[in-house]
């Protein structure tokens, strides 16, 4: 799923009326978009996997990149029964990963 479809999908759900995309959702949306339960989302804040903003009205507002990571996760946990810690350890050496190779494919370009 693309950031544009996943912001289409945000801006049509019912309930809520926002004046425009925005890159962040609340706890809500979250839970809402990834289908994990409140508690996994309060663990995944409590490791520092995942660092919402908080707003003024003490609520804490997500970037859609997490909502990915937390697919990411889930996959894994789900389908290769492997422990969120495990898990989270694994999304972010993917991450990483792939930050390597834009860095290699940049440098490749330059050489």
């Amino acid at each position: 799923m693309t950031t544009r479809k996943l912001q289409e999908m945000i801006m049509h759900m019912p309930g809520l009326n926002l004046p425009e995309r925005s890159e962040y959702v609340a706890w809500a949306q979250l839970v809402q978009l990834t289908s994990i339960q409140p508690a996994e989302v309060s663990e995944l804040v409590d490791l520092g996997w995942i660092s919402p903003k908080k707003t003024g009205a003490e609520e804490y507002l997500f970037r859609l990149k997490d909502v990915y990571r937390i697919h990411k996760l889930m996959r894994l946990v789900h389908d290769l029964e492997v422990s969120v810690y495990g898990g989270s350890i694994i999304v972010d050496l993917l991450e990483r990963i792939e930050e390597l190779e834009v860095e290699v494919g940049e440098l490749k370009r330059l050489v």
